[in-house]
């Protein structure tokens, strides 16, 4: 049928759920979905694993060789949700064989490899967008509509900090995201390419960085030192950590504005803490994924006697972006829900052929950022990213 699509999925493991259940949703929710969603295979190396995700998250079938997977006729969008080190090889081919690409964040593992994945579907015309799913909240949707509409004025600060705690036991192993040819780089990349993103969403290009890495835990043991990949005996083998542990980082927006960045997986107590505050000339507002459903709002438009911050429930009616979809008035809806609307937006793109935002475009130049904030950081001074 031509308002389907056949869709490939690389990995199978945390981002591989989230996606997978995005895909079963999208159109049983949002009925005018452009092109319906075709699950026809799930790929990953580990061959018993991936034949038990594809049976669990409702695959037709399964591969255990991307390569294949890219080049398969009924596929026409491949699902990048594997670690950094793969998203440009996968990307690239899947674009050269004419299918439309959705990639994990962020985009690549440098600059270089992204400016290589920008070219591929650009040049193969193919849909390239990234999964920054946070743009997809609907209170930070609710955030971009008053700025868009000059509620807050003239935008003076952002500041914004991605917190958690999950490596902070010395005995953690030396997993993937804490080795820099996997990963690219460590919390910086994982944690800090979202607020990023949502800064430049929500606020505006950035212009200049200057910031700092550390690494805390500079050794751990390796996972073969491991029980079960939770804890290693005395005198287990170990490795080097090779990537930043916690990064801060101030910037400057092109339209004036300042901002200050800090995540770490450090902060003893946090375990998802990704938050936001907006400051402009009329209007101050801050939000809290661990509340998701709410928005702070402060607005020069209230009386004086009750001044100050609401706390606005965007699930509270549907006028919301993309809450008709869902539930009544004052149910919540939560953290997957942002995976499905992008996927939404993702397969109206295709079918209208425009990339939706965040665009590989959009990727890069998170990449770049990242690069400046590594270079600064090495330097210990003012960085230009080079977009």
């Amino acid at each position: 049928m031509s308002n389907t699509i056949g869709v490939g999925l690389v990995g199978y493991k945390f981002m591989g759920k989230a996606h997978s259940n995005g895909y079963r949703q999208v159109a049983a929710f949002f009925p005018d979905v452009a092109l319906r969603p075709v699950m026809k295979a799930i790929c990953g190396r580990d061959e018993t694993a991936v034949r038990a995700a594809a049976a669990q998250f409702g695959w037709e079938e399964y591969e255990t060789d991307w390569k294949k997977l890219v080049a398969r006729d009924d596929i026409g969008l491949i699902d990048v949700s594997t670690p950094g080190d793969t998203h440009a090889a996968i990307s690239i081919a899947a674009a050269e064989n004419g299918k439309h690409v959705f990639c994990e964040k962020p985009l690549a593992n440098t600059l270089a490899e992204a400016r290589q994945m920008l070219d591929a579907v650009q040049r193969n015309k193919v849909v390239g967008m990234v999964n920054f799913n946070y743009r997809r909240v609907p209170a930070v949707q609710l955030a971009k509509s008053l700025i868009d509409s000059g509620r807050l004025g003239t935008i003076y600060h952002w500041r914004a900090v991605y917190l958690q705690d999950w490596i902070m036991d010395p005995n953690f192993p030396l997993v993937w995201r804490l080795q820099k040819d996997a990963a690219g780089s460590g919390t910086l990349g994982d944690l800090g390419a979202h607020i990023i993103d949502l800064a430049r969403m929500l606020v505006g290009e950035i212009t200049e960085v200057t910031g700092l890495t550390e690494t805390f835990i500079k050794r751990r043991p390796t996972l073969a030192a491991t029980t079960g990949g939770l804890g290693a005996a005395a005198g287990a083998e170990m490795g080097e950590v090779t990537v930043d542990d916690a990064a801060l980082f101030l910037a400057r927006f092109a339209n004036g504005a300042v901002g200050t960045f800090e995540v770490t997986r450090f902060a003893k107590g946090r375990a998802n803490y990704n938050s936001f505050e907006i400051n402009g000339s009329k209007g101050s507002v801050r939000f809290n994924l661990e509340r998701m459903n709410e928005l702070e709002v402060l607005l020069d438009d209230e009386m004086p006697d009750v001044a100050g911050f609401r706390t606005v429930l965007v699930t509270n009616g549907n006028a919301h972006k993309y809450l008709s979809a869902w539930w009544p008035a004052g149910h919540i809806i939560g953290w997957e829900h942002t995976f499905t609307h992008g996927i939404y937006d993702l397969l109206n793109g295709i079918a209208a052929g425009v990339s939706p935002a965040p665009t590989f475009e959009d990727g890069l130049r998170c990449q770049a950022i990242l690069d400046a904030v590594e270079r600064s950081a090495g330097s210990k001074q003012w960085v230009e990213p080079e977009y």
